[in-house]
């Protein structure tokens, strides 16, 4: 039987493994500076909070950068809560630039 040819495409560069999931450290830190109440709404008490990434992880946001992260009300599947706006509206969208932006200021004091 004869060698099967190496394959003419280039193969695929793995990106960092775990770089997107949220670490315990940043969890820790968000549950800290948000004192367990949603970042957008301030409600206290909600069917589920969730850590939610600003840049989405599936565009290479960061997990272990709490300036990455906001705990809000959800869950993100279900209309009307927090999570949910932030992730599929447009302006949800714009809140999430905005609130980086705030966040990136926060940590660099």
């Amino acid at each position: 039987m004869p060698a099967v040819p190496k394959p003419k495409h280039k193969r695929r560069v793995p990106t960092q493994k775990g770089i997107t999931r949220i670490t315990n450290k940043a969890r820790e830190e968000v549950l800290r500076r948000s004192e367990g109440k949603c970042e957008r709404c301030g409600r206290t008490r909600a069917y589920a909070f969730e850590i939610s990434h600003l840049v989405q992880a599936s565009h290479g946001g960061s997990g272990s950068n709490p300036a990455n992260l906001v705990l809000l009300c959800g869950p993100s599947v279900n209309t009307g809560t927090c999570h949910n706006f932030a992730d599929y509206t447009a302006t949800g969208r714009e809140w999430r630039m905005e609130k980086k932006l705030e966040l990136e200021v926060y940590y660099a004091q």
